[in-house]
């Protein structure tokens, strides 16, 4: 069974950083497009950064080149490192793997951004 599990969430101070790791248990990793979305209370679930099987990525607009999304194929795993986070940042953070005609996703972790 195909599963994703990700880790690295927590309480961080704004400004602060933190790295989110998806590990996975997918066959055939490389040919899955990977994502990182979130969600806050009350709100859609929003794309936070996509990097497909040949490397082009995607960020949402509120990145604004503070977060990086990095695969690493042997591994089977995605990571997600946020810099300068802020308290909109704050909600839980899913990992995603689809191609085009699978789509599975992780429990998510928390991120909470306060004082």
């Amino acid at each position: 069974q195909e599963q994703l599990v990700e880790s690295g969430g927590g309480l961080v101070q704004p400004g602060g950083s933190l790295r989110l790791s998806c590990t996975t248990s997918l066959r055939f990793f490389s040919g899955y497009t990977m994502g990182w979305f979130r969600q806050a209370p009350g709100q859609q679930r929003e794309m936070v950064a996509t990097i497909s099987p040949t490397n082009p990525i995607n960020y949402g607009d509120f990145v604004k080149g503070r977060f990086t999304i990095a695969r690493d194929n042997g591994k089977r795993a995605v990571y997600l490192q946020m810099n300068n986070l802020k308290p909109d940042d704050t909600g839980v953070y899913y990992c995603s793997a689809r191609d085009f005609v699978k789509e599975y996703w992780g429990q998510g972790t928390q991120v909470t951004v306060s004082s």
